[in-house]
């Protein structure tokens, strides 16, 4: 399983729960952040943006292991900026690493930008799923196939949901729910996981308060498959899923 999120803490916020519930199932999984989290608006102890990136590569790796995510890595691109990067300069690098992983299933946010409605959210989406479509074509991306990669279709790609955005949010429009992760045995370590990300600790009411309102469920649309067909509500993201 491969996660594709836009800042350090997005790990443990969306997809913390279901992180947890598929590595006690013997699921090997992964993280991607696109960026360091740099200009956030909370900054810990910070002085400079480079501090601050630091900082939070460092909590990003201690949810990671509260998480227990067998693999996770925070990418270098401007925080607050997704917008504004190449398009397929993004796509080629999540694209080498679906191909390298090799994932069964793949998570990102939906393209209206997650509860907060954040615009890397919404790019963090866009660049998934582009690469989660393009990674299995021999035609995108080739130079790397003549380093001995092979291209690689992940059979299934869901975009975290929700009932309602954060308070005081523009509206949102979510994707409609298909799937719920029961968490609730997990929800106190995805708290744990949240609250290792010192330097967002100001968040940490909301998020408490947000995680104990919603309850037990993460939430997920199933944005594509390779085995087409009518959507059925499902309460296993690997349904129908077949190794390799």
């Amino acid at each position: 399983m491969l996660a594709v999120t836009a800042h350090p803490d997005d790990e443990a916020a969306s997809f913390g729960g279901s992180l947890l519930f598929y590595a006690d199932r013997g699921v090997q999984t992964s993280v991607i952040s696109l960026t360091a989290g740099q200009a956030g608006s909370h900054r810990g102890k910070a002085r400079t943006d480079q501090e601050l990136a630091a900082l939070r590569r460092k909590e990003f790796n201690s949810a990671c292991e509260i998480l227990r995510v067998a693999r996770c890595a925070v990418l270098d691109y401007p925080d607050g900026q997704l917008h504004r990067v190449e398009l397929q300069r993004v796509v080629a690098d999540l694209v080498l690493r679906i191909r390298e992983f090799r994932p069964h299933v793949m998570l990102t946010m939906g393209s209206e930008g997650a509860v907060t409605g954040h615009t890397d959210h919404s790019m963090a989406s866009v660049y998934a799923t582009l690469a989660y479509h393009w990674a299995g074509r021999q035609n995108r991306f080739s130079d790397q196939l003549a380093e001995g990669l092979m291209p690689h279709r992940t059979q299934k790609l869901y975009y975290l949901t929700a009932p309602a955005p954060l308070p005081n949010r523009p509206p949102i429009s979510f994707p409609p729910i298909t799937a719920q992760i029961q968490i609730g045995n997990y929800l106190p370590t995805k708290i744990e996981a949240f609250h290792a990300h010192k330097t967002q600790e100001p968040l940490f009411p909301l998020f408490d308060a947000h995680v104990e309102k919603l309850g037990s469920p993460e939430l997920f649309h199933l944005a594509a498959s390779v085995v087409p067909g009518l959507v059925t509500a499902e309460d296993d993201l690997f349904a129908g899923v077949i190794e390799d």
